[in-house]
């Protein structure tokens, strides 16, 4: 009645489970998550996660991060690829090449960037397409 399978548990702490990064720990090499992010201290190298990647205002990544939604109040420097939003607080320094689905960008925030929305992609092609005039009902002289 009360039972729990162990796989069950095991699903949950993975789905639930936090990474922290703290301050004044470098890590230099490729770094793969399936939980979230929280990093306060320097990543040097290829970032990779599913989760939400949050860097505190003490955080670095010099690299590329790829993933779904990231939170920045420090400093990014690389390729960034989120198939999420992109979330810039005041303190924020991101430079690079970035590829997102949404960013929001508080004031103050510094964004020096190639930058891609894929979502805006995707609709302008389809808008264009849209407007494009059928041939087949043309007259020729």
């Amino acid at each position: 009645m009360f039972s729990d399978s162990k796989k069950d548990r095991q699903n949950a702490e993975l789905i639930s489970s936090q990474n922290i990064i703290s301050n004044g720990t470098k890590i230099v090499g490729d770094l793969i998550s399936e939980g979230d992010l929280r990093i306060d201290g320097t990543i040097e190298g290829n970032l990779k996660t599913p989760g939400k990647v949050v860097v505190g205002k003490s955080g670095m990544i010099k690299g590329t991060l790829n993933g779904t939604d990231a939170h920045f109040e420090g400093k990014f420097s690389g390729k960034l690829n989120l198939s999420g939003t992109l979330t810039l607080k005041s303190s924020a320094h991101v430079e690079g090449e970035v590829v997102l689905g949404k960013l929001e960008v508080e004031p103050g925030a510094t964004f020096n960037v190639t930058c891609t929305m894929k979502g805006a992609v995707k609709e302008i092609h389809s808008k264009n397409e849209r407007k494009e005039p059928s041939k087949s009902g043309q007259e020729t002289a």
